[in-house]
């Protein structure tokens, strides 16, 4: 297991990586983390929106604003 001192150490571990960011309206999107900031907005690549553990729909490039997530899961 990774030990992390810092919370942005954990997405910086997650970067190139498939992450699950699930957001306050309860969508799910799935995709490659490729960037982030301090305010925790984020930019994948590849993203997809997922329901019932089905995709919904491809969305390529898509930029987050941190304040609508509530949780981001590394794959």
């Amino acid at each position: 297991m990774v030990e992390f001192e810092r919370p942005l150490d954990a997405l910086n571990h997650s970067k190139n990586k498939r992450v699950i960011i699930e957001l306050k309206n309860n969508k799910q999107i799935i995709g490659t983390l490729k960037a982030f900031d301090v305010h925790i907005n984020i930019v994948l690549a590849d993203a997809e929106e997922h329901e019932n553990a089905q995709i919904k729909r491809k969305l390529g490039t898509v930029f987050i604003r941190g304040d609508t997530i509530i949780l981001i899961t590394p794959q």
